[in-house]
């Protein structure tokens, strides 16, 4: 059981590094203060919001799984944790 959880754990959060690596800036950064940010047409502004969007959603759903495992594992450990400092 303990090892179930360890490897959904160790799959959740990888896959929450590559999500958060996938995702777009929201920061338009110095060219966008230069420009305005004009230079985006009506059909270049929803370009791939379907993407981000679901890839979003994906996130957050994988992350509140993550919490939750890394939770249960802590309630179900065999051994109570103490921190020892010599």
């Amino acid at each position: 059981m303990y090892l179930a959880f360890a490897i959904i754990l160790l799959c959740a959060a990888l896959f929450l590094v590559v999500a958060v690596l996938l995702q777009s800036s929201k920061d338009k950064g110095i060219s966008g203060t230069i420009s305005g940010g004009s230079s985006e047409t009506y059909f270049g502004k929803n370009k791939g919001k379907s993407r981000e969007k679901k890839l979003n959603t994906l996130t957050i759903v994988v992350a509140i799984i993550f919490t939750l495992i890394v939770l249960t594992v802590f309630v179900i450990q065999k051994e109570p944790v103490t921190t020892t400092l010599q």
